[in-house]
């Protein structure tokens, strides 16, 4: 379901934290309160568009697809307790200039900032909690430096590979430098958020060395897991390719295997988040999906 009413989700934790505590005085259970109390809800920005001239780098003929235009996602995901920020869009600095080629076989643009459209929720980068990224490339990352105040979620290998080796030639380090002092919670696999199944991280490598999908419940739309880059197009998923330019392919393809029995054994629906034709289909911001 998606609505377009929005409220304090501060206020609302705080409320559910007291109900938290009466109900356990009362001897009632965690799992009865966490299945009124989730109530998690998705908002879903548009964070630019790279236009993509060869697909042979995918793994991918040109021929196979003829898909040439991705979506770049932001999400915003609130919860009782707090919220979460998952992927940060194209680099904020190209916001209004246009279509931006980038030789030899990519352009981008960017029309509206993440930033904007936060405050057109009459939120700012403060107040958001949490920030977690699938993977720390250009395209999912961009406004990062924005979010230095949020606790930072990512795993081991990523942090390693953007804080410490630095040698990760498709990583753009001045892109989330200003992170370095941010609060972080380095994982090593699967970490529920909020500590009541309703928003997860998996861990998801291969693309890059941390790489990481989310897996949200949402009462009233249900299961849903949004991709990161574990595919990038609909043919990628169809014909299991994984791009030249992951890290590890094997390790790509034991991923895609693991996301792929969880889809089943929740029964949740799959949003690649490059697609543009399932983008062209959703509500964006300031609609919500709960």
């Amino acid at each position: 379901m998606r609505h377009h009413h929005r409220h304090n989700r501060k206020a609302d934790g705080r409320f559910c934290r007291r109900l938290f505590t009466t109900l356990l005085l009362a001897g009632c259970t965690l799992t009865a309160f966490s299945a009124t109390a989730a109530n998690v809800r998705l908002t879903i920005f548009d964070c630019g568009t790279i236009y993509v001239y060869d697909v042979r780098t995918f793994s991918l003929t040109n021929d196979e697809t003829t898909v040439r235009e991705l979506f770049v996602p932001c999400y915003l995901i609130e919860h009782p307790d707090g919220r979460l920020l998952w992927d940060a869009g194209l680099p904020p600095s190209m916001v209004g200039q246009g279509r931006i080629e980038s030789p030899p076989d990519m352009a981008m643009s960017y029309e509206n900032s993440l930033i904007d459209q936060l405050a057109e929720l009459s939120l700012t980068p403060a107040d958001i909690d949490f920030a977690a990224y699938s993977h720390m490339h250009f395209d999912h990352v961009g406004a990062a430096n924005a979010f230095s105040s949020a606790t930072l979620l990512i795993q081991d290998t990523e942090y390693q590979a953007a804080f410490v080796d630095k040698d990760n030639p498709y990583f753009q380090p001045d892109l989330y430098e200003e992170l370095v002092d941010s609060e972080k919670v380095i994982l090593s696999g699967d970490h529920d958020v909020f500590g009541d199944g309703s928003v997860v991280i998996i861990s998801a490598p291969g693309h890059t060395p941390g790489h990481q999908v989310l897996s949200l419940k949402l009462d009233n739309f249900g299961p849903l897991i949004l991709s990161g880059d574990l595919y990038h197009f609909r043919k990628s998923r169809e014909l299991r390719r994984a791009p030249q330019f992951n890290v590890d392919a094997e390790q790509t393809f034991r991923s895609m295997d693991k996301v792929e029995a969880l889809i089943k054994a929740e029964g949740a629906t799959f949003w690649i988040e490059h697609d543009k034709a399932l983008a062209d289909t959703l509500d964006l911001a300031p609609a919500y999906y709960d």
